[in-house]
């Protein structure tokens, strides 16, 4: 019975596979990642025409105290400066 359901009905079979209507944590308010991670802030980045994804730029522990209040200019400054830049990949979908 299993191929006959993915047969009639394989957007269903995807989203019960991949869960991305589900958002985790749940009653997180992800645009404000600063109330989570210490030294965050919420970006987003357009890619290509029509195609923006969220992102956060989190500065190491060892610019916590240069961090401190400073505003998303400073944290956009901060992504040219010398230092290197570690790039996560979280996945799909709308959770980060």
């Amino acid at each position: 019975t299993m191929p006959f359901i993915v047969r009639l009905f394989p957007t269903l079979v995807t989203k019960l596979t991949f869960l991305n209507f589900l958002a985790f944590p749940y009653f997180v308010d992800l645009q404000r990642p600063e109330l989570l991670v210490n030294n965050t802030i919420n970006l987003y980045l357009t890619t290509e025409p029509d195609v923006t994804v969220g992102v956060w730029h989190t500065v190491p522990g060892s610019r916590a105290a240069e961090a401190q209040g400073k505003d998303q200019r400073w944290y956009e400054e901060a992504l040219a400066d010398a230092h290197p830049i570690i790039i996560y990949m979280h996945g799909n979908v709308g959770t980060r």
